[in-house]
């Protein structure tokens, strides 16, 4: 009852690695669970900083019924953009997940590599589900080349995604390089990167992963495209409106000034949604192919939770968790 484990960033990233398809059937396990019910996924909430407009830190409390146990826990992910200014990563996290018969705290992850995997995975299984409607043309285009750009390719590629040539665009152009170099020399893609957003927007599979504030996009979503919107901001309201709509929690999205969140607000209501990814995954509200589509999974705190039970059991296995003993000072009443 009373152990604690610590599973450091090496182990939870050599984990994620070498278990990439494990870690797309744990997140589409857990939004089919999400679907039935099973979950409880509350509102994230938001630490902002008077100075320090662009920076957050986000808790993402939540609780699923998983197997092999019930889990139950909270991600603390912080986005510090100007970060990226130094060459450190934008988003750091950890993930506490709770014993669920007594509450107690059971073990600490370093957890930006889980919130990485977790959001390549979402977009994994969203584009292997919309492929068995829409076929992708293997034309696919990246909009930021971050650590969440680079994670969603590698999981894209892994699933089978079709990719014949990768186009990359980042307005910070070594980044964009070095995603065109992971994806040639690590991936073996046909990799180039963009001269403008608007070359990449001509792909007919778009992945938006950028940390834009306010809406930059407004060119609509093409009939047969298809856009993953990992991004929270990038599409103007217009866009959202004009597509075919799938989210991982619709409440969930609409909060915070999201493109689609601004979409509502602009049309006041929400005849623009088509269903989720759930929906995508049990053949149901299944898109038109000769409309655009435009999914935005922006994430579930649910989701965390899953990867992070399986990475946690797998540092177990592999004899990786460090146990702390003595952790909590008072282990009775008396």
């Amino acid at each position: 009852m009373f152990s604690f484990e610590v599973v450091p960033g090496k182990v939870v990233k050599d984990v994620l690695d070498t278990s990439v398809l494990d870690v797309v059937a744990v997140v589409e396990d857990a939004y089919l669970r999400h679907d039935e019910g099973r979950t409880v996924n509350p509102d994230s909430y938001f630490l902002r900083f008077p100075e320090k407009p662009d920076a957050r830190i986000i808790a993402l409390p939540a609780f699923a019924e998983l197997d092999p146990e019930p889990v139950t826990g909270i991600k603390w992910i912080s986005s510090f953009p100007a970060n990226v200014r130094a060459g450190v990563p934008r988003a750091s996290a950890v993930l506490v997940l709770n014993d669920y018969a007594t509450g107690y705290p059971r073990a600490l992850l370093e957890a930006a590599s889980i919130s990485s995997a977790r959001t390549a995975a979402s977009a994994a299984v969203a584009a292997r589900a919309l492929a068995r409607h829409v076929p992708g043309d293997g034309q696919v285009a990246i909009v930021g080349a971050g650590v969440i750009a680079r994670t969603i390719v590698r999981h894209l590629v892994a699933t089978g995604y079709r990719i014949d040539r990768l186009t990359v665009f980042d307005l910070h152009e070594p980044s964009a390089d070095n995603l065109v170099a992971l994806a040639k020399d690590e991936l073996g893609l046909d990799a180039v990167r963009a001269a403008s957003i608007g070359e990449a927007l001509a792909a007919q599979t778009v992945v938006t992963a950028t940390t834009a504030a306010t809406p930059h996009v407004e060119q609509p979503v093409r009939p047969g495209q298809v856009v993953l919107n990992i991004s929270l901001r990038d599409f103007a309201p217009s866009v959202v409106l004009g597509a075919q709509n799938y989210f991982d929690d619709v409440e969930h999205c609409m909060k915070a000034n999201t493109s689609p969140h601004l979409a509502e607000q602009a049309s006041g209501g929400r005849d623009f949604v088509t269903g989720t990814i759930a929906d995508l995954v049990r053949g149901r509200a299944l898109p038109d192919p000769a409309r655009g589509v435009l999914v935005s999974p922006f994430g579930l705190g649910v989701l965390d939770l899953a990867v992070g039970q399986h990475v946690l059991l797998a540092a177990r296995a592999q004899g990786l968790a460090i146990d702390v003993p003595d952790f909590f000072g008072e282990t009775t009443r008396w």
